[in-house]
């Protein structure tokens, strides 16, 4: 189980509470940067994005005292927990998958927070990460998460995709991807009316939602965020996560994220870790992130913690193997690595005594790998974010076998002001239109049921 960290790393001690609280105004007046090298077309877009004209909704004055939150025909009171089952299907027979959620509803007003785990089913940080913060260790009247002491609601729910789940699949019953099939309809296949009932009776009605994955087969990811800057209230929460990478992207088509953003809601995906394994560092970074980003909205009493840099990514160069064979990667997601570098070798067995090295194109940090052994001419091994600035600070969190130190993985870092959190900014943009879009499909992962999803006359 993920330990609560210490409140220091090899910057120093971290401040205390009563050093911090008086600057705690300041703090809060001033604007969120943009970095200057993100090219100038997208930073006006983030720009603007980040002027703060809208008012503080009405509905979390505390003007008229702790008020009910109704949630799925529930009414929950001011200061309270409750356990909510939801049914993903309206049936009268058959299987309605019925998911627990769980609500905090605080003691005074404030923002509605969703945090989600496995849209895909064998994702398990998240439902790891979102159960512990259920535990008696992070919830409940002194502990991390207390009503009592809270602003707003929080909404827990460690697993969405439960058919998933439990066939240790990432897809749903039909084959289909539930994070590409929002917002879904009522009348359509299994897996759109699962997410529009998702979306219509839990999802529409948050302020702001943290989506906890992993990567999908056959790779694994560093910590890292996926967010679009350009959309203020999921600027402001992706930066509060409190982790060092930050992928800027809309989401692809069809994602709860993307959709959420549409609708106003701020939105951040959180990928950390692989498919089918339970990555304890990635699991921690999990739970450090969500209690983060909920001290920055005010939600829990306290500081977030920040990191000392921030590489806020609008591109990235892939890194490719020109043989075929069995795969041996050397350098894991997180290494930072030199340029001609040997990050991987390529044997093959039915040639005995023969490899090839594949070697990166540039200085960067590797914030995915492949783990599948298989590759062919062109199979991508390794996912690198260029990195030509703040390469001095970056070199401060390496391990000694070169890998990235995730904040919240080592103990919560010294205290900061926003504006001390150094921006490395990488530019360029997303091949395929995504960050994932070059890893591809691999077919042979899937099985017969799941196959389905990629005949396009299966509707």
């Amino acid at each position: 189980m993920p330990v609560k960290g210490s409140d220091a790393d090899d910057e120093g001690s971290a401040k205390p509470v009563e050093a911090a609280a008086p600057r705690a105004k300041r703090r809060r007046s001033q604007p969120l940067k943009v970095a200057n090298q993100i090219p100038q077309s997208r930073r006006k877009e983030i720009e603007k994005a980040l002027e703060d004209t809208s008012p503080t909704p009405k509905k979390w004055s505390r003007k008229d005292g702790p008020k009910y939150h109704q949630f799925l025909r529930k009414r929950i009171s001011p200061g309270t927990v409750r356990q909510i089952e939801f049914d993903l299907l309206d049936v009268d027979i058959g299987e309605s998958w019925p998911i627990p959620i769980t609500v905090v509803h605080g003691a005074r007003p404030g923002p509605v927070v969703t945090v989600l785990g496995a849209l895909h089913g064998n994702e398990l940080v998240g439902p790891l990460a979102l159960t512990y913060l259920c535990g008696p260790n992070f919830l409940g009247e002194g502990e991390a998460i207390d009503p009592a002491a809270m602003a707003g609601t929080l909404r827990i729910v460690p697993v969405v995709n439960l058919p998933g789940y439990r066939r240790q699949s990432r897809y749903m019953v039909d084959g289909r991807d539930l994070n590409r099939s929002f917002p879904g309809k009522p009348d359509s296949n299994t897996t759109s009316r699962v997410a529009h009932r998702l979306w219509n009776k839990v999802i529409k009605s948050s302020d702001h939602v943290i989506d906890l994955h992993t990567a999908a087969v056959g790779r694994t990811n560093m910590p890292q965020i996926r967010a679009n800057l350009a959309h203020r209230a999921s600027n402001r929460i992706a930066r509060a996560f409190g982790i060092e990478a930050i992928l800027d992207n809309e989401g692809p088509k069809g994602s709860l994220r993307r959709l959420a953003n549409d609708s106003g809601i701020g939105a951040i995906t959180y990928e950390g870790g692989g498919s089918n394994e339970a990555d304890p560092e990635s699991v921690q970074v999990a739970i450090y992130g969500v209690l983060n980003v909920l001290r920055s909205l005010k939600v829990l009493p306290g500081y977030p913690s920040r990191p000392r840099f921030r590489i806020l990514a609008s591109g990235s160069v892939w890194i490719r193997s020109d043989q075929g064979g069995l795969l041996d990667v050397l350098t894991p997601a997180g290494s930072f690595v030199e340029e001609g570098e040997t990050v991987a070798t390529v044997t093959d067995p039915e040639r005995p005594g023969e490899s090839y090295d594949v070697l990166t194109p540039t200085r960067g940090l590797l914030i995915s790998t492949a783990t599948h052994p298989f590759v062919n001419a062109g199979t991508p091994i390794g996912h690198l974010l260029p990195v030509t600035r703040g390469i001095k600070t970056l070199r401060k969190r390496l391990d000694p076998e070169g890998c990235l130190v995730t904040s919240g993985s080592d103990g919560d870092p010294p205290w900061r002001e926003d504006e001390d959190v150094e921006d490395i900014s990488v530019i360029g943009e997303w091949s395929g239109g995504s960050p994932d879009a070059e890893w591809g499909r691999n077919e042979e992962s899937l099985t017969d049921d799941e196959a389905g999803e990629a005949d396009p006359n299966w509707t």
